[in-house]
C-alpha cells in the first residue's frame, strides 16, 4: 500500500506502509513540496504516485527508511539521473 504523506506520518499509516516490506519502508520524497509517498515493494511506485499527485520527476528523490532505528539509505535507482547544466 502506498500512501501519500502531507504532514507527520502517524502510528497507523506508518504500520500501513510496513506491511509490505514488514521491517523498512520504501519511500520517494518531494524535495520541493516537502511530501513523501511510501509503502509498496519498489520505490518506483512511490514516485508513481507523487507523479500523479502533481510532483515534477526532478524534485523526487528515493530512500528507505527504517523506523526502528530512526535509519535512512539512499540506495534508489530513482536518484539515478544525469546532472542538470
Amino acid at each position: 500500500m502506498v500512501l501519500i504523506i502531507k504532514e507527520r506520518a502517524t502510528l497507523e499509516q506508518v504500520e500501513q506502509m510496513l506491511q509490505t516490506l514488514k521491517i523498512y519502508i520504501k519511500v520517494a520524497v518531494d524535495i520541493e513540496k516537502g511530501i513523501l509517498a511510501g509503502g509498496g515493494e519498489k520505490h518506483a511506485y512511490c514516485e508513481a504516485a507523487l507523479l500523479e499527485d502533481g510532483s515534477r520527476q526532478r524534485d523526487i528523490w528515493g530512500a528507505d527508511w527504517t523506523p526502528f532505528d530512526q535509519s535512512i539509505a539512499y540506495e534508489s535507482i530513482i536518484n539515478i539521473r544525469q546532472a542538470s547544466k
